[in-house]
């Protein structure tokens, strides 16, 4: 029987591991991460906080493999040119039962790179390489297995080349640790992406006045929300509406992290509970987000874990 209420091992943001044999390196997937028992053609997907989302990508009922396995892997949506696209996949994310012309209009795929358990056997404390060969000989079907490399260097280039996130780098001698944030798994990113809890909001401007401008941000600093500056680039007109929708029956009267001056004197309160992901250049010195551009919610985040990558 496949184990349950396990969470997924996660990465800790770094430079590089060097080349020295005792690391290896993968494609870093920009999708919702997802827990995959398969059992005969019994197909069950829980999201990173242990949300059932197996209705929300019937797709994947589709995944075989030759004998019961709890897969780790990505659920992604590919652009036209073959690349991994979060705001196309943000139309799949909220939907519980997609339409068939949803699911036309925007396919998802699954991606796996780790197995936690095969037949009757827990790979927790087996070593990367163990668990890799084992998912190799899994023969999975109905989803993409892609190779781990030993160049990091090259494969980080041909990543930002590709317009890639970036990339994972693996111990090969570390264990899985369910739900642990280890230093056995660094991601190092071309494109600079952080998740950050959404306290309030301000109002825009000319043709959006009145309406949703920009919102407040913050992330989890030693041990509470510090504020971490504010979006209003990147949203559409239909996901301006949606956003707004889901703020309003989150009004506060008090902001939940102290917010500078010249936001908080304009600015409409929310409790805590929605997470935005966004792009940006860098971190000022002042720890806010520089140039974020709106990339879409994230419900598979749980907001009281969001920290500053």
């Amino acid at each position: 029987m496949l184990p349950t209420g396990l969470a997924p091992m996660l990465a800790t943001a770094g430079a590089l591991p060097p080349e020295d044999g005792r690391w290896a390196y993968e494609v870093k997937w920009d999708g919702v991460r997802a827990l995959v028992a398969v059992d005969g053609d019994r197909v069950a997907l829980r999201s990173r906080n242990d949300n059932d989302v197996t209705g929300a990508y019937p797709e994947l009922a589709a995944v075989r493999c030759g004998q019961p396995a709890l897969l780790d892997g990505e659920v992604v949506a590919f652009d036209e040119h073959g690349r991994p696209d979060f705001g196309l996949l943000q139309s799949r994310m909220h939907v519980g039962r997609p339409s068939g012309a949803l699911r036309t209009r925007t396919p998802v795929a699954l991606v796996v790179f780790d197995v936690l358990h095969a037949g009757d056997r827990s790979l927790l404390d087996a070593p990367y390489d163990e668990r890799r060969a084992a998912l190799d000989a899994l023969g999975v079907r109905g989803a993409q297995v892609p190779g781990a490399f030993d160049a990091g260097g090259v494969l980080l280039a041909s990543t930002a080349a590709q317009g890639l996130e970036g990339v994972v780098a693996k111990r090969r001698d570390s264990r899985y640790a369910p739900g642990r944030r280890s230093d056995c798994w660094v991601k190092v990113k071309n494109l600079r992406r952080q998740s950050a809890v959404v306290v309030g909001w301000k109002p825009g401007d000319g043709g959006r006045a009145g309406r949703l401008g920009s919102l407040l941000l913050a992330v989890h600093e030693d041990g509470g929300l510090v504020f971490a500056g504010h979006v209003g680039t990147g949203f559409s007109a239909a996901e301006l509406r949606r956003v707004e929708g889901l703020l309003a029956p989150l009004a506060a009267d008090a902001p939940a992290c102290a917010v500078p001056r010249e936001h908080a004197r304009v600015a409409r309160w929310v409790r805590p509970a929605l997470v935005a992901e966004v792009e940006f250049t860098a971190w000022t010195r002042e720890g806010r987000l520089r140039h974020p551009s709106y990339k879409g919610l994230r419900d598979d985040l749980d907001p009281t874990e969001v920290v500053r990558e």
